[in-house]
């Protein structure tokens, strides 16, 4: 049978072109209450071409080429189960509204692939692109897409705050191949009332009074039941002789933890930061009524709570977890997602850093990783606090040359730096007790996996 003589072919070409629908062009307020029609709470857009998303571009294109419009939106969270101290109410929250972000972008996607414009849900929460682990692992960056379109701020906490819904949010992207007629939102403000609820109720004091973010308390603890955590529940498995060794490494609980997650859906162990959150004009009120009542109501359960917190040996979080929290148990970990070719191994001194073992250390130091991905940089150590510069820059109290293998060795206590300097694989121009020092500021790695916790964009 000829191609044309196909039944098919013949009623597509005997019917109207899909395209002549697609000519039309799409306005900002047509596409904001389809969306918000199919379930979204809020909506925004912006051009892929906005300056603001420059650095989501690339992942932008990798996804959907043809995109030529980025449209952001929420899903509300209920905010009583989210503040739940009873972890599986507030992680099924969490869970049900993540559904109902990607209900919304898929009936979002189909309404407009009826209507002949091509669209792409870009949430994809869960599953994410696991050939990348530890590497990014997401396909589309929401949160500065978010803050780009004029959705909300990024809050001391890390999250993003709605100027109406507060942090009791969840975010989705999607991508649009047409150019939509649009005037960008502007917010001027940010909703975040620098309260430091969420610094208070951190169990693992990941942020800081000071606004610094301890990314690797974060990662250990809250995401413990995720794939970082669940490789290194897999390896004590691998290390262990028998079952009752294995009891003694791994209580019951946290294996009946680990099936849950597998069986169901991975469980925050926190997010107190965003439960605790009293920005937002719908969530406010009773913060400014009585601020005393609300901390007694919403944070102080959450300080008290009987629970086991997970750690890095040598870490802020575990010198701090008992002082501050003395309802809480501490367990050290030692897996690691690091990779050790240079430009990983730089970027992640920034997410490591551990700003209570830094105290005394003032010092500037031109790293210079060699090897795989060599790179050199700028990290500086100023009143606890990191500031790291790809490039080098000013004077350094200290020169240091290694390999990042090396280094993640280092890191991990293998050998000491005088060890490393006498064998020749690392060089210090400068006072090598620096150099020691600054290893201090790190965690104690121990099983360390190759891959990068995060890449620079």
């Amino acid at each position: 049978m000829a191609l044309s003589d196909h039944p098919s072919v013949q009623r597509v070409r005997a019917a109207q072109a899909p395209a002549e629908l697609a000519k039309r062009t799409l306005s900002a307020a047509e596409v904001r209450e389809l969306l918000l029609e199919c379930g979204a709470d809020d909506v925004a857009l912006l051009s892929v071409d906005d300056p603001a998303i420059a650095g989501q571009r690339s992942e932008i294109n990798r996804v959907f080429p043809e995109a030529r419009t980025v449209v952001s939106f929420v899903c509300q969270m209920n905010r009583e189960p989210v503040r739940a101290t009873v972890r599986s109410i507030a992680n099924q929250e969490f869970h049900e509204t993540y559904d109902s972000v990607n209900h919304a972008a898929r009936n979002f996607v189909r309404e407009m692939q009826d209507l002949g414009h091509r669209a792409v849900n870009a949430v994809a929460a869960f599953p994410m692109e696991q050939e990348n682990f530890p590497g990014k692992n997401w396909a589309v960056s929401h949160k500065p897409i978010a803050v780009a379109a004029g959705l909300g701020k990024m809050g001391v906490h890390r999250c993003v705050i709605h100027p109406k819904f507060g942090s009791f949010v969840l975010l989705g992207t999607i991508l649009l191949e047409d150019e939509v007629v649009l005037e960008k939102r502007v917010l001027d403000y940010n909703p975040c009332l620098e309260c430091k609820l969420c610094v208070a109720a951190c169990p693992v004091e990941a942020i800081g009074v000071d606004g610094s973010f301890n990314m690797q308390a974060c990662y250990t603890h809250n995401y413990r039941d995720f794939l970082g955590g669940f490789g290194d529940w897999i390896e004590t498995i691998a290390d262990s002789k028998s079952a009752d060794d294995y009891r003694s490494r791994v209580p019951v609980t946290e294996t009946a933890q680990m099936w849950q997650s597998l069986s169901f859906k991975p469980s925050y162990k926190a997010a107190f930061c965003i439960s605790v959150c009293p920005a937002g004009e719908d969530v406010l009120s009773p913060f400014l009524e009585d601020r005393a009542a609300f901390v007694e109501r919403f944070v102080k359960p959450l300080q008290d709570k009987r629970e086991t917190i997970y750690v890095h040996e040598g870490s802020d979080a575990q010198a701090i977890v008992s002082k501050k929290f003395p309802n809480k148990t501490v367990k050290t970990v030692s897996w690691m997602n690091l990779d050790t070719n240079g430009v990983s191994v730089l970027f992640s001194m920034r997410l490591g850093f551990q700003r209570r073992q830094s105290k005394g250390l003032e010092a500037s130091y031109h790293m210079h990783f060699t090897g795989d991905r060599a790179v050199s940089g700028t990290v500086a150590i100023r009143k606890m606090a990191i500031e790291l510069d790809f490039g080098l820059k000013g004077v350094p109290d200290v020169e240091v040359r290694v390999s990042g293998p090396v280094w993640v060795d280092l890191l991990s206590h293998k050998f000491t730096v005088q060890e490393a300097i006498a064998q020749g694989q690392l060089q210090v121009e400068g006072d090598p007790e620096l150099v020691t020092r600054l290893i201090h500021c790190y965690p104690r790695y121990g099983r360390v996996t190759h891959g990068a916790l995060a890449e620079p964009a």
